[in-house]
C-alpha cells in the first residue's frame, strides 16, 4: 500500500525488518496452498524496497509466504538480486529433505525454518502432539547449523508449545506476538506465561513485534502498544520488529510506515528501538555488526 506520509521517526543506522514477503506472478510462481484463505497481491521486492527505504530498513530477513508452501522459488529468486551481506531468510522445508537442500539453503542465506499453522486454526486437540516430530527433527537439522525456528501459530497453541519451547536447544521466534489478542491485554494467562518463559527461561525465546492488525481489531490498533510495552520491559533483547509487508485482506487499509510509528509509539526510549532493531536481529541471523566491513 502507498503511504503519503514518511515515518515519524527514521530507524537507526543498520536496521532490519525481520518478517516480509514477496509475491510473483502466479504464472511464474503458482500458489501451492490448496486452502489459500485469500488472493495474495504480485507483490514484487522493488516495491517493498521502496517503502523500507523510507523508512531506514538496512537489513532484510524474507520469509516463505505460506501461500506458496515448500516451494522457495519465488522467495529465493529474489532474495538473489540482493546483497548477501544484508539479507537473510526463513524457509518451509521438509524435516526429512536430504543434507544437501539444507546445505544450498544455508549457501543462498536461509537461516532458519517456518513453524506455520494458520493463526486463525481453531482448537484443535492432539494438534499440539502431533507437531512434535517435525519440530524434534528440525530442531536438530538447525542446530547442526546455526538455524532458528520461526514459530506462526494461533495464540491457543502458542500457549500450550511453550514448554516445549522451553527446552528448545536453538533460538526461536514467535511471530505476531504469539497471536495473543490484544484485547485481551497483557495479563491473560498465555501472554503472562509468554513473559515469564522470555524472563526465566534459556534466553532462546524470541517475539516478533509484527502483524499487530491479526491481533487487534480495532481501527488503530490502540491496545498493541501495551502488549508490546509489557514485552520491553520484560527482555527488550529478545525482541525483534518485522513489517510483514505487504498486508494483503488482513489489513487492506494498513500501511508498513503506519505500522513502524505504532510500534516506535510504543518504543520511545532510543536504546531500546536500537536494540530491537538493529542488535538482536544482528545476532539471531548473522549479520555483521554495524559499521563492520562486508
Amino acid at each position: 500500500m502507498h503511504e503519503d506520509h514518511d515515518p515519524v521517526r527514521r530507524a537507526p543506522s543498520g536496521a532490519c525488518d525481520v518478517h516480509f514477503h514477496v509475491f510473483g506472478e502466479p504464472g511464474r510462481y503458482p500458489y501451492r496452498d490448496p486452502k489459500l484463505r485469500y488472493t495474495p497481491p504480485v507483490a514484487p521486492l522493488s516495491s517493498y524496497l521502496q517503502t523500507a527505504a523510507r523508512i531506514g530498513i538496512e537489513r532484510f530477513v524474507f520469509v516463505q509466504p505460506s501461500a506458496y508452501m515448500r516451494d522457495n522459488d519465488c522467495m529465493l529468486d529474489a532474495m538473489a538480486t540482493m546483497d548477501p551481506a544484508v539479507c537473510r531468510a526463513i524457509v518451509d522445508v521438509d524435516e526429512n529433505a536430504p543434507d544437501a537442500v539444507f546445505d544450498d539453503f544455508h549457501a543462498r542465506g536461509v537461516r532458519g525454518v517456518r513453524i506455520n499453522v494458520s493463526p486463525v486454526h481453531p482448537h484443535e486437540p492432539g494438534l499440539a502432539a502431533r507437531m512434535m516430530p517435525r519440530i524434534d527433527r528440525m530442531e536438530q537439522r538447525c542446530k547442526d547449523r546455526g538455524w532458528s525456528l520461526d514459530f506462526l501459530l494461533p495464540g491457543w497453541l502458542t500457549e500450550e508449545m511453550l514448554p516445549r519451547m522451553a527446552k528448545l536447544e536453538v533460538d526461536y521466534t514467535m511471530a505476531h506476538l504469539g497471536m495473543f489478542l490484544a484485547k485481551d491485554g497483557p495479563d491473560q494467562p498465555g501472554f503472562r506465561r509468554l513473559l515469564d518463559l522470555l524472563s526465566t527461561g534459556s534466553g532462546r525465546a524470541h517475539v516478533k513485534l509484527t502483524g499487530f492488525y491479526r491481533i487487534s481489531r480495532t481501527p488503530g490498533y490502540p491496545d498493541v502498544p501495551a502488549m508490546i510495552r509489557a514485552l520491553v520491559r520484560t527482555r527488550v533483547d529478545r525482541l525483534v520488529w518485522g513489517s510483514d509487508d505487504p498486508h494483503i485482506s488482513f489489513a487492506a487499509e494498513t500501511g508498513s510506515i503506519s505500522l513502524y510509528d505504532l510500534f516506535c509509539s510504543a518504543v520511545d526510549d532510543d536504546a531500546d528501538l536500537r536494540t530491537i532493531l538493529v542488535d538482536t536481529p544482528a545476532r539471531l541471523y548473522g549479520f555483521a555488526p554495524t559499521g563492520a566491513s562486508r
